[in-house]
């Protein structure tokens, strides 16, 4: 698993893909929150907090981590290096569990530069440091695990697809399904009482709790579970293919 986990490290810094997806997420996040007027700026806000961040990053790594996972497998299949990969002495789980790490590593690496803007709140705070340092930590954290499932709904999306286009489609849509769209359609209050329980399918609701600071086990167990659970899904998928 390490040696692919290099290996495809190697291949999205190698290409510059990694390098064009970091600098596109903090040129566009930078834009929102600090130029652009819209409900996001920082500055427009008057508050010194980092909230308005943690409500965006989600929407842009939504479209940004599936760029990533399309290639990892849909790729593979593609090129037909997938059947070498099958030859070589690696279990499917560890080629699947090497791609995941990966793309999870980079979309991690999407947040540093982020700290800047932690920086100058911190700075710019009346009086200086005036942040709430668990809301924003809690956040941080919660925005690394769903950078997780992200992750690995995309390298699903990839598993199911030998197209590029359409697993990075696929990825998009199932991305914005599990955070967005269940807790949508729970609003609506179609199930009476079962609304709160389909809630909790969803990322949203487990993502809201790290950003009031609170690090719950159980919306941790939550993210953990899907990851196992679509990594498993997409190691069934790319066993039909070998």
């Amino acid at each position: 698993m390490f040696a692919i986990f290099k290996k495809e490290l190697w291949s999205y810094f190698g290409n510059w893909s990694a390098w064009v997806i970091i600098g596109a997420f903090s040129f566009v996040s930078a834009l929102f929150l600090f130029f652009f007027e819209n409900s996001f700026n920082i500055l427009d806000i008057g508050s010194a907090s980092l909230q308005s961040f943690f409500v965006l990053a989600p929407w842009l790594l939504m479209f940004i981590i599936p760029a990533l996972t399309m290639r990892s497998l849909a790729e593979e299949q593609q090129s037909g290096t997938l059947l070498w990969l099958f030859s070589q002495p690696l279990k499917i789980s560890e080629i699947i569990n090497g791609k995941f790490f990966s793309v999870w590593t980079i979309g991690v690496l999407c947040l540093i530069p982020s700290l800047i803007y932690f920086y100058t709140i911190y700075n710019l705070g009346i009086p200086e440091g005036n942040i709430d340092m668990g809301m924003t930590f809690g956040s941080y954290f919660g925005l690394i695990v769903l950078l997780g499932g992200f992750s690995a709904l995309g390298i699903l999306a990839s598993s199911f697809s030998s197209n590029q286009i359409m697993a990075y489609l696929l990825g998009v849509l199932l991305c914005f399904v599990m955070y967005f769209g269940i807790e949508q359609l729970a609003s609506y209050k179609l199930l009476g009482g079962a609304d709160f329980i389909l809630q909790n399918f969803g990322f949203y609701q487990h993502f809201m709790s790290f950003t009031r600071g609170l690090i719950d086990t159980r919306d941790l167990f939550y993210f953990v579970l899907v990851m196992f659970i679509c990594l498993k899904i997409a190691q069934f998928s790319v066993s039909k293919k070998k």
